[in-house]
């Protein structure tokens, strides 16, 4: 499962996204490893990004991403593991910074 995400895969999710947030969120995807598990890593980065920036602008962007990350890295799980989304969901969930 390790490395499986590619390119294209994550253009097809993130078509018709605006180019911003595509940006942003390939970003923080850039920094962790192509799985769900890596995904969920980018998005408490990109919520603790947002959680940083206050009230500044950019953190309603870092906010954006992290919803966009989990959201992909659920799509991920369920693509690869089905039963295992449930699972992967909890941890979201149960992690310090409760992505």
């Amino acid at each position: 499962m390790a490395g499986w995400m590619t390119a294209e895969w994550l253009d097809g999710q993130l078509a018709g996204a605006p180019e911003a947030l595509v940006a942003r969120t390939r970003a923080f995807a850039g920094q962790s490893p192509c799985n769900a598990e890596g995904l969920s890593v980018a998005a408490a980065e990109a919520l603790g990004a947002a959680i940083a920036a206050g009230n500044e602008r950019r953190g309603a962007l870092d906010l954006l991403a992290a919803d966009a990350l989990v959201t992909l890295a659920l799509a991920a799980r369920n693509e690869v593991d089905p039963a295992g989304l449930s699972q992967l969901a909890r941890s979201l969930l149960d992690s310090p910074t409760r992505v």
